[in-house]
């Protein structure tokens, strides 16, 4: 059961778009558009549909800025459900490819970022264990992650009663892709000391610890992996006991698994395979070709057969879900198809982006896998790992809801009837629109800055490039203007971070290049400014500039300066549906007596804290707990673990001096001296 949590309700346009979106679904009615202004709540309106119609949910959004926001949106509407984030796990990414031209063969190379990789891990496990899910997925969602029925065979069950064994349980966790470490416990690992096992899933924040008693399991508990503090249930229990946990499962550390059984049947169809394109390439003269085919499969089935894994084993993938070629591959949507049927929605979040990027994966990844296979890098098994095409991703989802606040003509001829959302429940109408000419742009722009400093107000500038991005955010600091940039370059979680920066007033302008058009919500931005409008092309298109504007319709002094030379077609068109929208809000304001009034929001939790996994110890705005201190067992920790533990008290210590709490900063200094001991 969905249950939403928010200190408003439906209001203005709101109310009629739930219940025509609900109605249709309950209908039966596969496609609907929302088509909703910035600043009109569209995202309580999905969470209202969602509770109303008690249905999980995946939300994609085509960029990991906007499905980073999204999440904490939902996880705050949905605090007692299971909101998952699910956004590909790559700080950096260099796929496998191989360029003829140069004769350059340009290995996988990727940066994974774990803490991601734990939190589509929690995705896929709520979907296999909950019945009250929402996912909010970037694109990445119509990748290939292995099946959800193998997926969902790997488990390892341990119940209060079972017998101890700890071989049998730490060979089934090796199966499952965990590592046995007695020094760095980290997620994936698992540990024995003595009479207990301590297991650190891949995708928790927490640690169990399994104790034996007798020959059987006795007792299990949760703790936290640095410290080695229980974490307790409920707090109404009294002091010293705690929930009884009778039962726990395992999932396994990675989407990819192999079946011992799986892959002696998959091998000899591998081997029957490279035999015959192996040889394919001896008839065409390709002998290097061939040559390297056979020692790259060779390689990578000796890797799986002894640790179950290999650097690329999704190209194997076809082989190991029981595929035939050209069979789709599997991907978070068969996640939710195992899990609900066809008692799911699917909201994509800004679909005139979003479609067309769905669109466009398959292409792509054909074209760079058909040159590795061709040159003898890869079997033809290969072309099976990939996105899927759209036809592929739209068929099996039963209810779609497009979102945007300019849907494409598609979205629109595929609903048939688009459900609007033009009011803003707080009054806000649309920005202002000023148009300046480009020539000295960044000299008018910086006197427009100081203005809005003054007034501690933000501002938005898009540019045409992150080099333009980057180097006008240096030039303003040399003006003594606090400013930052955000562009792709930047890693996910970070994108976040810098957002949250903004509205805790810890720079004044902030500087983007596409990621500053769609969905941001920023109340405390009141002026937008467009630099090199009149370079017509996709970022100055007229969809863009609309969404680009939209930015400063959350405070009711919300201007945007268009610098540009020339009125071109799609400044002329973005203008005119502002004003359209503008016109329609104050004849709701008039009509309704409403006053408008900036949004106040407050800032949001982190999508994960990356700092600071202790929940104890000090977080931004958060005494330090001394009880902490006490907690802190000694004996469970590793060497590893403990000198993490003690960097942090110092840090801590520090800190406490600094603000003259001399009597808890010589406790912390006592225990760190005991840790080094």
């Amino acid at each position: 059961m969905f249950k939403l949590v928010s200190s408003f309700s439906p209001t203005g346009d709101q109310p009629q778009a739930i219940e025509k979106l609900a109605e249709g679904i309950t209908r039966g009615k596969k496609n609907q558009v929302l088509l909703g202004v910035t600043g009109s709540g569209k995202t309580f309106s999905m969470a209202n549909v969602i509770k109303k119609l008690n249905l999980p949910a995946l939300i994609i959004s085509h960029n990991k800025t906007l499905a980073g926001q999204l999440y904490q949106e939902m996880r705050d509407f949905f605090p007692e459900n299971a909101v998952s984030y699910f956004v590909s796990y790559y700080d950096f990414y260099q796929p496998e490819a191989y360029i003829p031209s140069t004769d350059t063969y340009i290995e996988k190379e990727a940066e994974i970022n774990e803490l991601i990789d734990k939190l589509r891990l929690q995705s896929t496990t709520n979907l296999m264990t909950r019945s009250d899910t929402v996912v909010v997925a970037s694109v990445s969602c119509i990748y290939n992650i292995g099946s959800p029925v193998e997926y969902g065979k790997f488990i390892q069950e341990i119940s209060l009663g079972d017998k101890a064994d700890w071989e049998k349980i730490s060979k089934r966790l090796v199966q499952l892709l965990y590592d046995r470490s007695e020094f760095e416990f980290k997620r994936g690992t698992f540990r024995i000391r003595g009479n207990y096992i301590d297991i650190y899933p891949a995708y928790e924040d927490f640690g169990y610890r399994v104790y034996e008693k007798s020959g059987k399991i006795g007792e299990i508990i949760k703790f936290e992996p640095l410290s080695g503090k229980e974490i307790r249930g409920k707090k109404s229990l009294p002091a010293g006991r705690r929930d009884e946990i009778r039962n726990i499962i395992i999932y396994p550390a990675k989407h990819y698994l192999t079946d011992p059984a799986v892959f002696q049947k998959a091998e000899s169809k591998i081997r029957s395979d490279l035999k015959k394109e192996s040889e394919l390439l001896k008839a065409q003269n390709k002998l290097a070709e061939a040559e390297r085919l056979i020692r790259r499969v060779n390689y990578d089935l000796e890797m799986i057969k002894e640790v179950g894994y290999v650097n690329g084993i999704e190209n194997y993938s076809r082989y190991f879900d029981g595929r035939e070629i050209g069979d789709p591959p599997y991907t978070l949507i068969d996640y939710f198809r195992e899990a609900y049927g066809n008692k799911f929605i699917v909201f994509i979040d800004e679909s005139h982006m979003t479609v067309p990027q769905l669109r466009g994966m398959f292409n792509g990844d054909y074209s760079r896998k058909k040159t590795l296979i061709d040159f003898g890098f890869r079997l033809k098994a290969a072309f099976d790992n990939r996105p899927l095409k759209f036809d592929e991703f739209y068929r099996p989802i039963p209810y779609f809801i497009y979102v945007s606040a300019t849907p494409d003509a598609w979205e629109k001829d595929m609903a048939g009837e688009v459900v609007e959302q033009l009011v803003r429940p707080t009054g806000i109408v649309d920005p202002t629109i000023i148009l300046r000419p480009a020539k000295n742009e960044v000299t008018d722009l910086i006197a427009e800055i100081e203005k809005r400093v003054k007034n501690r107000e933000k501002v938005l500038i898009t540019t045409l490039t992150k080099k333009i991005a980057e180097d006008l955010t240096e030039y303003l600091k040399e003006k003594k203007i606090r400013a930052s940039y955000l562009h792709s370059d930047v890693a996910t979680l970070e994108r976040s971070n810098i957002l949250d920066n903004l509205r805790k007033n810890e720079f004044d302008v902030l500087i983007g290049v596409n990621l500053l058009r769609e969905g941001l919500d920023l109340p405390e931005v009141s002026l937008v400014a467009i630099l090199d409008a009149d370079r017509e092309g996709f970022l100055r298109s007229k969809t863009a500039l609309v969404q680009t504007m939209g930015r400063a319709a959350r405070n009711i002094k919300g201007e945007v300066i268009i610098y540009a030379d020339i009125l071109t077609d799609s400044i002329k068109a973005a203008a005119s549906e502002i004003e359209r929208r503008r016109n329609y809000q104050l004849k709701y304001n008039k009509e309704h007596h409403i006053t408008p009034r900036t949004i106040l929001k407050p800032i949001r939790e982190k999508i994960i804290e990356q700092d600071l996994p202790i929940s104890d110890v000090t977080r931004a705005g958060e005494a330090f707990d001394k009880s902490f201190l006490s907690e802190i067992k000694s004996e469970s920790l590793t060497p590893f673990d403990k000198n993490k533990l003690v960097k942090r008290l110092e840090r801590e210590m520090r800190h406490q001096a600094d603000d003259l709490n001399f009597e808890l900063a010589i406790k912390i200094r006592d225990k760190v001296r005991e840790l080094k001991n």
